[in-house]
């Protein structure tokens, strides 16, 4: 409760320590109940059928239904405050030593990838929310730095599409295209195209040096699969073992963005990390990482599958969701 209260109050005028308590406890009763964010939370962490969450708190699947409409959109206005990018040259400094420190790459400012949130609404019977694993999904772009914080997320595409059309049509990857953050680089995967601010692996090395730097960029590249890891062992709403996020395409991409700020939260006062669950995101196999290279980096790979980038049976030009909110830097 204290976290959610500091979350609310952020940006409110400042005052005595007493009455700013007292403001933000009445703003709290004012939008919901402390029964409705509880629920809320429970929700998001556990990710089960809202009857089951609310044998835990004693209150009927309409209830939880709407805390979970109640407090989602509060605790999204704050989502920019949490999820963004480095802009100072403090920041960007302190992102590039972080990551320069991993296994050598220079001014790496983030790694991007995309992840499948499963979805479960049977009224969904358009193809393009069925993704590459052949189940209903909404594709989640996110963008992370050396600390293990989300700093961009577009969560807004149905589960067919493909990462590189998302990036193509995310204010972050058209950001960095005009040059917004300078000569710092992200490093993606083989999905994504080669440009001057995207570095993806060398396709078919022919030299030791080429290969070297697949090494590397490989072993960089475990953080963000980590990430996805933590982050849906948190909330287990996001992962597959709780089949499926139960709610309308628009309120699961608000709760995703939300559970992406609480993660953010969770990682910046120092919580526990519970173990990374296994995410269903594939991986290819010029990407698997070499055991012994990342060892000589202090880095241990999470084994994974092969990874299918094929998209031929997939939709072309997929619509993003008419949302009414905008995430922190993007849409979602």
């Amino acid at each position: 409760m204290a976290a959610i209260q500091q979350i609310i109050g952020a940006n409110q005028p400042r005052r005595r320590a007493r009455s700013q308590t007292v403001y933000i406890n009445a703003y709290v009763r004012q939008n919901f109940s402390p029964l409705d964010l509880l629920a809320a939370l429970r929700f998001y962490a556990v990710g089960s059928f809202l009857e089951v969450v609310g044998d835990g708190t004693g209150l009927s699947k309409a209830s939880v239904s709407r805390s979970v409409a109640a407090v989602t959109p509060i605790l999204l206005r704050h989502a920019r405050t949490h999820i963004k990018m480095a802009t100072t040259r403090d920041e960007v400094r302190m992102v590039h030593q972080g990551f320069h420190a991993v296994a050598g790459i220079p001014r790496a400012i983030g790694l991007v990838d995309g992840t499948l949130i499963p979805i479960h609404n049977p009224s969904l019977v358009d193809p393009c929310w069925i993704g590459r694993k052949h189940y209903a999904a909404i594709n989640t772009q996110v963008v992370v730095d050396h600390n293990g914080l989300i700093t961009d997320i577009v969560a807004r595409w149905p589960g067919s599409t493909h990462d590189s059309f998302m990036w193509a049509n995310s204010a972050v990857g058209q950001k960095d295209g005009r040059g917004v953050f300078g000569r710092s680089i992200l490093l993606g995967d083989s999905g994504y195209p080669l440009r001057s601010y995207l570095v993806t692996p060398v396709t078919n090395p022919a030299t030791p040096q080429e290969e070297r730097f697949n090494e590397a960029h490989t072993c960089t590249r475990t953080k963000i699969e980590r990430v996805f890891g933590i982050w849906k062992s948190h909330f287990r709403c996001n992962h597959r073992s709780s089949g499926g996020l139960r709610l309308s395409p628009i309120k699961c991409c608000r709760v995703i963005v939300v559970t992406a700020m609480l993660h953010n939260i969770a990682v910046r006062v120092g919580a526990d990390e519970p173990p990374p669950v296994a995410d269903e995101e594939e991986q290819s196999e010029d990407e698997a990482p070499n055991p012994a290279m990342c060892e000589q980096y202090s880095i241990r790979p999470e084994p994974r599958p092969d990874r299918n980038l094929s998209t031929s049976s997939e939709v072309q030009q997929p619509q993003p969701l008419p949302l009414h909110h905008k995430s922190p830097s993007t849409d979602h």
